[in-house]
């Protein structure tokens, strides 16, 4: 085989063509990144709630020390079947505030939770 090969000349003429820094295979299915792209750290969110019960009577305390604002509700389950459990409306607990939820049953309670949406 000669060096002047139409082989030769043909693999010559297309490793001269390939513009400067394309890969010598291909590769399907992937990319390669220009830019160092680092993901966002997702952001701290919701109020730290207190709970409180006394007799039929619940409180809680929502403090909300980020930024953004988080929708608190209580939610109350009585003991008594024929007591009616309750969720409170949601409340709006802006950045650096406190807020109060209270809610009751007719006898005793249960349990008492805090919910939280953005």
């Amino acid at each position: 085989m000669r060096p002047s090969s139409p082989a030769v000349l043909a693999a010559l003429t297309v490793l001269i063509a390939l513009p400067y820094g394309a890969p010598s295979h291909a590769v399907t299915g992937t990319t390669t990144p220009h830019a160092r792209v680092e993901a966002a750290e997702p952001r701290p969110f919701g109020a730290e709630c207190r709970t409180s019960v006394e007799g039929s009577e619940a409180v809680a305390y929502c403090h909300n020390p980020y930024p953004e604002p988080d929708r608190v509700r209580l939610h109350v389950e009585c003991e008594q079947w024929w007591d009616i459990d309750s969720d409170g409306v949601p409340v709006e607990a802006g950045p650096a505030s406190t807020v109060r939820l209270t809610g009751r049953c007719w006898k005793e309670i249960r349990t008492v939770w805090v919910s939280h949406e953005k």
